[in-house]
């Protein structure tokens, strides 16, 4: 029961790597159960090894999850209850860089699969998490992984920071339904972490970029995340709320950009497609005609 998370049972959905998986891990060490909710088998069943061999077997579990699809969600807040006995906090984590291109070549089908990992994964976790935390009467804390894209309109392609501006909103709306029964709902901004999902096993050539692109002197980590997230489901955090925190090293202080600093400027422009992130998926690119 020791650690700032003793007896607390957490759902991370995108578990399997980056913020997830930094997270999944930082939990555990503050004593929480762990449930990692992933698409990818591979690197979901990763994290629990790495957790077993920090010493947590007993206290982390895998359930394979598209957070597109409402059974799947449903079942990953079951097994948290089932295995565990309850849930005290929902971290709806998983996220995909989603379409990319000109707003003018855009596929919709990419655009709409965007919306439903990015917002409906979302949606969907709150809506599960909340029946539970509610029937329990004991509060709880939902977190959701937001971006400076959603703050701004240059840090990310159009779907990608449409999902995330409506991330943002839809926590304040929820925040509010929710407070009488004490379930927190809050968001995380992150800037440019060093994630699979940005430098997809590249850090060192995304580094000097960062440095063009934040003030703070030193790379964002996924720990860096995990830290905000820890704060936001202990009880540190019981008094916040609505809230969308920002974890981005100054980004958004200086002016933010990123598409223009780190992600090809005008050669964002001349190809089009649909980033799957680290779902194991390829990408699928071709070029403006």
């Amino acid at each position: 029961m020791s650690g700032r998370l003793g007896g607390k049972v957490a759902v991370v959905t995108g578990g399997g790597n980056g913020i997830g998986r930094a997270t999944v891990l930082r939990f555990l060490a503050e004593g929480a159960k762990v449930v990692v909710a992933d698409l990818n088998e591979a690197t979901g069943h990763e994290t629990v090894s790495l957790a077993a061999h920090a010493g947590h077997a007993a206290s982390v579990r895998f359930v394979r999850t598209d957070v597109s699809v409402e059974d799947d969600v449903e079942e990953a807040v079951a097994t948290a209850t089932r295995e565990f006995g309850g849930l005290d906090c929902m971290f709806n984590n998983a996220g995909i860089a989603g379409a990319f291109g000109p707003i003018t070549h855009l596929d919709a089908a990419d655009w709409d699969h965007t919306q439903a990992v990015l917002l409906r994964g979302v949606f969907l976790g709150m809506k599960h998490a909340a029946r539970v935390m509610r029937a329990q009467g004991r509060g709880g804390s939902i977190l959701s992984t937001a971006s400076i894209a959603g703050l701004t309109g240059g840090d990310g392609p159009q779907a990608y920071s449409a999902a995330k501006a409506a991330v943002i909103n839809l926590t304040r709306a929820v925040s509010i339904e929710l407070a009488p029964d004490r379930v927190r709902v809050n968001a995380i901004c992150p800037g440019a972490i060093l994630t699979p999902l940005l430098h997809r096993g590249n850090p060192d050539v995304l580094r000097p970029m960062l440095e063009k692109y934040q003030p703070w002197p030193d790379a964002g980590r996924p720990e860096d995340v995990a830290a905000a997230a820890l704060f936001l489901a202990s009880d540190d955090g019981v008094f916040v709320t609505g809230a969308s925190l920002v974890v981005d090293g100054g980004a958004t202080a200086r002016g933010g950009n990123a598409i223009e600093i780190i992600g090809g400027g005008p050669l964002s422009q001349t190809i089009v497609g649909m980033d799957h992130g680290t779902t194991g998926r390829d990408p699928t690119l071709r070029p403006v005609s």
